[in-house]
């Protein structure tokens, strides 16, 4: 059949000539909404290690997101939730050498005298939680959280000790963190950013770096990004001068055209990674900056969290993870350094357990009191805590403090299917072991996986030939946790 020049030219027409020549207008935008779609389904290609069957809700889920508030470096339980009369009374005597026989520390030796607590606790809420007096603010949302007195972990160091709690082992550099874990198994809610994100506060950034929110042999899609403060909260996604949104869309699109004739002949599910990651970094140019403006929340909310817009802080972070969430966000972690009180858990001014506290106490308990007004909090867990807790006896530097202690520490939770106003567990007369209802890291990430709708043993990945998971061989659902 004969054909016009016309006809040829239409049939000839690729979708990049198309694209360029008809972009503009809400038929544009429509065309341009319709092929990320297409390139989404390319990046929901199945890598070697996926298997269909663990991913996705496996029960009816409690919550739709998580807010981890990491506390780096350990907080001390017993100057902040596990007051211990005994203590107070053996305080400057050798440890009764039952309890150390046979354990390792990372600094004092075996026979370091007793610390009593400086510090004074009260009872809050109708739940008479025990809070100490370095956490005032914490103490008015106290029928709101549950207190988990009974954690337990296995490592005792910084490093390794982050990883367990982050990606559920201590040893292995490359396994996922919770967050792409979670973002693997359940997707995200957010078109226009990762549904996975990480802030940071403190003088530095925590001991395992980025490690600690990797996506290890996931795809890595699901890997945590960290947002900044300022005016590029993200690297690298500002376009260099001279690139304007009309060039830096005709770069994208030919990128990715090209990801896609490589991804057709190798099915390398990087590269339908790296599709998914250029076009999520182009809408992400439009949203960043929005999210990012805290100008836009009211006097009371920035006093509630005392927030102030431009500043590098715990509390902008908290009021940043409220609006994370808010737009879909699936898992966001807060890391706060310099929890690592070796020295100056007493009383005394300086670099001490009091800054710490001073801190984070009144964002983290408006992040929960606002959660709650705004009606987000059943369907989003806060939990607030880090690696280990600090041991009974006292380091004794220039200040005496405490070292990492790995049999006995607390954390706190609240929101989403957890039923709060309760404290759970409890440990012996100087705090040194659980004596009742050990919370061991697996089960932790077994109850949280299972809040959100996952079942902890079957979100799996194939990797060298063995499925793996966030909880290894272990864990079990708390159910005392359980609303």
């Amino acid at each position: 059949m004969f054909e016009s020049p016309d006809q040829i030219a239409l049939r000839e027409m690729t979708r990049r000539h198309f694209f360029r020549d008809c972009r503009i207008g809400l038929g544009g935008m429509a065309l341009g909404s319709i092929l990320a779609g297409e390139r989404h389904a390319k990046a929901d290609f199945q890598p070697p290690g996926f298997n269909p069957e663990s991913r996705g809700l496996h029960l009816a889920p409690k919550a739709k997101s998580v807010i981890f508030l990491f506390m780096a470096g350990g907080p001390s339980q017993l100057d902040l939730f596990d007051p211990k009369p005994k203590l107070q009374e053996l305080n400057g005597q050798v440890i009764p050498e039952s309890y150390v026989k046979g354990k390792r520390f990372a600094f004092i030796k075996p026979d370091a005298k007793l610390l009593g607590s400086a510090r004074k606790f009260g009872t809050y809420g109708q739940s008479g939680a025990v809070i100490g007096e370095c956490l005032p603010h914490l103490a008015n949302v106290a029928d709101d959280i549950c207190l988990i007195r009974s954690m337990k972990t296995d490592v005792f160091n910084h490093g390794p000790a982050k990883l367990f709690m982050n990606t559920g082992s201590p040893q292995f550099m490359g396994r996922p963190g919770m967050g792409a874990w979670v973002t693997y198994g359940i997707g995200s809610e957010s078109k226009n950013l990762p549904g996975f994100m990480v802030l940071q506060s403190g003088p530095r950034g925590p001991r395992g770096g980025a490690p600690l929110w990797s996506s290890g042999f996931l795809p890595s899609n699901f890997q945590g990004v960290p947002l900044r403060s300022g005016k590029e909260p993200i690297l690298n996604l500002n376009n260099p001068p001279g690139i304007d949104s009309e060039r830096q869309y005709d770069f994208v699109d030919t990128v990715n055209d090209l990801n896609e004739i490589r991804f057709e002949t190798t099915r390398d599910p990087e590269i339908s990674t790296r599709i998914a990651s250029g076009e999520m970094a182009y809408r992400m140019q439009s949203s960043s900056p929005e999210l990012m403006d805290l100008k836009g929340e009211t006097q009371e909310s920035l006093d509630l969290y005392g927030a102030v817009p431009g500043k590098h802080s715990f509390a902008n972070n908290c009021l940043l993870a409220r609006r994370l969430v808010e737009r879909g966000v699936r898992f966001v972690q807060l890391y706060h350094t310099d929890w690592d009180h070796h020295g100056n858990v007493g009383t005394e001014l300086g670099k001490s357990l009091d800054d710490r506290c001073g801190e984070v106490d009144r964002a983290s308990a408006a992040l929960v009191a606002d959660l709650k007004r705004r009606g987000l909090l059943d369907e989003t867990i806060v939990v607030w805590g880090g690696e280990f807790g600090r041991t009974p006896q006292g380091e004794p530097r220039d200040l005496i403090g405490r070292d990492h202690h790995v049999e006995a520490f607390t954390m706190w939770l609240a929101g989403g299917g957890i039923r709060t106003g309760q404290t759970i567990g409890a440990t012996d007369d100087i705090g040194y072991y659980v004596t009742e209802d050990k919370v061991h890291v697996h089960d932790l990430h077994a109850t949280l996986l299972h809040l959100l709708g996952i079942d902890h043993l079957k979100l799996t990945y194939k990797f060298q030939g063995r499925n793996f998971r966030l909880t290894d061989v272990h864990g079990n659902v708390v159910s005392k946790l359980l609303a």
